[in-house]
């Protein structure tokens, strides 16, 4: 009997953030292949004595789908270990392809995405009424293309919040992009590897954040912010708490 494959998101780093179905996953997995340059190490810390162990970062899809067959061919589990939630920027359709390919089970566990610890760590809420309704989430183009019409500068003028992955090391690109359609005072947060124990955050303006983010040496997994939400002034109450506004569970 063939083993299965299952994906999981791995959180944005603090362990305590896994969620309980993947750790009991992680828990009972014979081979568990993990996003070694981006996933903490402690979320692995309850796997098996003898559970298998590979770090994906010096690996190939070919090497990594050859693991997975090998060990699901002897009924294995093997845990594929993503870092925040693997849907976002997490490559895990080829691997699913590839898996669909070879007739081998898979499942997804979602995950706590790194943006959500962003905002946590910011004591921010990316939808205020009135401020902003529509979170954008995107990276600029790199090595990774992107198409032509999601260039930042065209998702800028929509003025929503903005929540920007891969980008940090491309800062001054990034900020020219948004200055097209942002206003220059426009409220910038940078946050690296939120919720781990050496977490740093950065806010200034769109006129400041490049020589700021230069200043602190953020030049990797970090994520941008950019809206008014992390400086709105006064918060205008939405309805759902409004003592005025009916709905099918309060009468006002």
């Amino acid at each position: 009997m063939k083993g299965k494959v299952v994906f999981i998101g791995g959180g944005p780093g603090d362990p305590e953030l896994l969620t309980l179905k993947a750790y009991k996953i992680i828990k009972k997995a014979d081979t568990i292949i993990y996003a070694g340059s981006l996933v903490n190490k402690e979320v692995l810390k309850e796997a098996k004595p003898n559970a298998q162990i590979y770090n994906s970062a010096s690996m190939d899809l070919d090497e990594i789908i050859d693991i997975m067959e090998k060990e699901t061919d002897k009924g294995q589990l093997v845990a594929r270990v993503h870092t925040g939630d693997p849907s976002i920027y997490g490559a895990i359709g080829e691997q699913m392809k590839r898996l669909q390919k070879k007739k081998i089970s898979y499942e997804i566990i979602p995950g706590v995405s790194s943006l959500f610890a962003v905002s946590a760590a910011l004591e921010s809420e990316l939808t205020l009424p009135e401020v902003s309704q529509t979170v954008i989430i995107t990276r600029p183009g790199g090595r990774t293309p992107k198409p032509d019409k999601e260039a930042i500068k065209y998702l800028a003028q929509h003025q929503a919040t903005m929540c920007i992955f891969l980008g940090v090391q491309m800062i001054e690109q990034v900020v020219e992009e948004l200055e097209t359609n942002y206003p220059p005072e426009t409220p910038v947060a940078v946050v690296k590897k939120a919720s781990w124990e050496d977490q740093e955050i950065v806010k200034g303006t769109l006129q400041d954040i490049v020589e700021k983010v230069k200043s602190a040496e953020l030049n990797k997994t970090a994520i941008i912010v950019v809206g008014r939400v992390l400086d709105p002034g006064e918060i205008i109450p939405s309805k759902l708490y409004n003592k005025g506004f009916n709905h099918e569970y309060r009468r006002s």
